[in-house]
């Protein structure tokens, strides 16, 4: 099998790794949030059940996380999972970083002086109006730095849609090395993480200069 080939045949493997990446972001930035104010809430019930929630989300592997989310509903219901690989593999994911996203959102929305809290009720400004307008903007330029470390982070992680025998570029890459003994698909697979990663951190590193209001 020639290098052509080879990508040619992975190019629909690095599709849907995009497709992970992408569809995991999306769902995984506003969940953290959501996360993040209901770990904050005045309601000792709420808040201790989402820390218990945050933490076995973090303390335990991905991996087993993304197994349980695929053959729990057989288990547990006897449900055919037939179908069920990719929205598990999606679910897993998007909460699994929602966990760590809920917790750069609440480090960053505690580091805010109280005198910001002071000053804009002193304004006249409601607590919905002073988070949206005054300590949201600041928390989003602070925390900038930690979700470009979990992007980064993510784009790796999606490799482990192959513990669902999904057809990811991580698991083409390893099926057609064994079929035809070469180490050439995990060189490809290697460049299409690193290229993917350094175009992420060119976007982030534009998206945080442009928060430099004050230079």
């Amino acid at each position: 099998m020639t290098f052509s080939t080879m990508l040619e045949t992975m190019s629909a493997g690095m599709l849907r790794t995009c497709g992970i990446f992408v569809l995991t972001l999306i769902g995984s930035l506003p969940l953290g949030l959501v996360f993040c104010v209901l770990r904050k809430s005045r309601f000792a019930v709420i808040r201790w059940t989402i820390r218990g929630i945050i933490s076995v989300l973090r303390g335990t592997p991905l991996m087993l996380q993304l197994l349980v989310w695929y053959f729990g509903p057989y288990f547990l219901f006897g449900a055919n999972v037939a179908n069920w690989r990719f929205p598990a593999i999606l679910i897993g994911f998007v909460v699994n970083y929602a966990a760590y996203f809920a917790e750069i959102y609440r480090g960053g929305i505690e580091s805010m002086p109280v005198g910001q809290y002071e000053a804009a009720k002193v304004l006249g400004y409601t607590k919905v109006q002073t988070f949206k307008k005054i300590i949201l903007p600041q928390v989003v330029k602070r925390i900038m730095p930690s979700i470009t470390n979990e992007v980064i982070t993510l784009v790796k992680d999606t490799s482990l849609a192959f513990t669902l025998a999904y057809q990811e570029v991580f698991s083409l890459a390893k099926q057609i090395s064994a079929a035809k003994s070469s180490f050439m698909p995990f060189v490809i697979a290697g460049v299409f993480y690193f290229v993917a990663n350094y175009l992420v951190e060119i976007v982030m590193d534009r998206v945080e200069k442009s928060m430099q209001y004050y230079q």
